[in-house]
């Protein structure tokens, strides 16, 4: 195997192209080293990015959004004064994933690339309007984060092509997040289905929603007709209903030894309406 610790990520992807046979990029290693301790993968090239600079950053921008290094955890998620404020959702999904231990590894960036549909950051994320930067041999492009998985463990990435650094857009007035899951114990465990749930207000009324599904296809969904079902509601209980029958309609799951395919299609209704309930909350200021 070969090792390298490029000093920034036009290095890094120049290293990736020029790679043969598996590639892995390291930043946290939740996912690729117990895949290489398990021996489910063996990398021919491990490029380990985490001492390029601004990895670890979590930066408030001066419109309001964010950029978070590809390196930053979970536990500094959560540890950050302001970042939880503005998108609870996210923070909370992203301290789902497993233990105390992992949080202190574990980052959005690998949770994304790992391709599972299960992931619990990767609704939250799209629910938000996340995007993340990508660079590769032809420089830096920005793409919505519903368009980086593409199947299970499978990305939209091409060769030489790296996650440089995700972006969450500023949470503006009136507005609300959540993110919930099912999962058969109480913690650390893979979500049997996730729902995030994104939205604003303007008194009353739902102007802006996006609502995404996991662990209910092949790749976490963008769920269009669930916004839909919202946007123009004060979240009444025709409004609730609508969107429950909008996410249970976008469910293409699979049985399997953690859930059939009609509970997964019943629990995503159920719990899209509880997420845009807490959603609605906190967009109003009140508690969740």
């Amino acid at each position: 195997m070969d090792y390298h610790s490029p000093a920034n990520f036009a290095e890094a992807s120049a290293l990736a192209s020029k790679a043969t046979g598996i590639t892995r990029f390291l930043a946290g290693g939740t996912d690729v080293l117990v895949q290489l301790r398990s021996e489910l993968v063996t990398p021919d090239t491990l490029i380990d990015i985490k001492k390029i600079d601004g990895v670890r950053d979590i930066t408030r921008n001066a419109d309001g959004s964010w950029t978070l290094g590809v390196a930053v955890t979970g536990a500094e998620m959560s540890e950050h004064p302001d970042l939880g404020n503005d998108w609870p959702g996210l923070v909370e999904a992203m301290d789902l994933i497993g233990s105390t231990q992992v949080q202190g590894r574990a980052t959005l960036t690998g949770n994304l690339c790992n391709g599972s549909p299960a992931a619990d950051s990767v609704p939250a994320m799209i629910a938000a309007g996340a995007t993340v930067t990508v660079t590769g041999p032809k420089g830096d492009r920005e793409v919505a984060v519903e368009d980086i998985p593409t199947g299970p463990g499978k990305t939209a990435l091409t060769k030489g092509e790296v996650v440089s650094a995700v972006n969450i857009p500023s949470r503006g007035e009136s507005g609300g997040d959540a993110y919930l899951r099912f999962i058969p114990r109480t913690e650390m465990d893979i979500a049997v289905v996730g729902v995030g749930v994104n939205l604003r207000l303007d008194g009353d009324k739902i102007t802006e929603a996006r609502v995404s599904l996991g662990a209910v296809a092949p790749t976490v969904l963008l769920v269009e007709d669930c916004a839909n079902a919202i946007i123009g509601s004060s979240l009444d209980d025709e409004a609730l209903e609508a969107l429950a029958v909008a996410a249970s309609a976008a469910c293409n799951p699979i049985d399997d030894k953690r859930g059939t395919i009609e509970f997964r299609t019943e629990v995503a209704g159920v719990l899209a309406k509880r997420a845009a309930k807490i959603a609605y909350a906190r967009a109003k200021g009140e508690q969740a």
